[in-house]
């Protein structure tokens, strides 16, 4: 028996992509344009949105961590989205905060960044770290200080755990923010982090959101990168490979 077609209307509540707006004359519908607008409007704002460093910093003090507060080399949001290099690495007074700790000793280190949308960053990246340290439960392993740092890339992150020497480093990050989802947290996982460390070294879970890859989920995908990296001493294409 042949399937009926889908709809419009059934292949919408599918998925949250613009598909069959219909249209008034030559152009869209009303309703169409102006949800569109809405979208754009919260992707600009997440953007150019600021870290909620003092929230954060209370609610990572609150879950047993020390947070380090640190900044790119990007010294403003304006210079941040038109040099990438300068969000890839520390200014010098972060350097120096985080070159005169003790090195090693650390197994994991969480490194916060806005990336290029603090919206994400500030409503998911604490409850993740939180349901990630609560999964390993007797496993858990040495955490390092958690840097958080404004103006910050995925990169930021082998300075960051080169410099307190750390076995591995997780860097959340806000995604670039799309027309249907504003508030979409990244995870970079990186082993033996140092400046240098090309992409294909690392491995990643995108889309981290209620309505995308929900915590709960995220933690669990986290956790077992972790212990795969640990296990097999690699991430990114090398950790890929093992765990298919």
């Amino acid at each position: 028996m042949t399937e009926p077609p889908l709809s419009w209307p059934a292949l919408r509540r599918a998925t949250p992509a613009r598909i069959g707006l219909g249209r008034a004359g030559a152009a869209l519908t009303t309703s169409a344009h102006l949800d569109f607008q809405v979208a754009h409007a919260r992707a600009r704002d997440a953007v150019h949105a600021a870290l909620d460093t003092e929230r954060i910093i209370a609610s990572l003090r609150a879950l047993g961590l020390e947070p380090l507060h640190l900044r790119s080399a990007a010294a403003d949001r304006p210079t941040y989205l038109r040099r990438p290099d300068l969000g890839r690495r520390l200014d010098p007074e972060s350097r120096r905060i985080v070159a005169q700790r003790p090195p090693g000793g650390a197994d994991l280190v969480f490194v916060v960044a806005d990336g290029l949308s603090a919206t994400a960053v500030n409503a998911h990246a604490v409850a993740l770290i939180a349901a990630t340290l609560a999964g390993f439960g007797s496993a858990m392993p040495q955490i390092g200080p958690v840097a958080i740092v404004e103006g910050g890339r995925v990169a930021i992150g082998d300075e960051v755990g080169g410099l307190l020497g750390a076995q591995l480093a997780a860097v959340l990050i806000g995604e670039r923010p799309g027309l249907s989802a504003a508030d979409s947290l990244g995870v970079y996982v990186t082993w033996q982090p140092a400046p240098g460390t090309v992409d294909a070294a690392r491995n990643c879970l995108s889309n981290i959101r209620p309505l995308g890859m929900p915590i709960p989920d995220a933690a669990q995908a986290l956790l077992r990168l972790v212990a795969g990296a640990q296990r097999h001493r690699v991430t990114g294409i090398g950790l890929s490979r093992r765990l298919a």
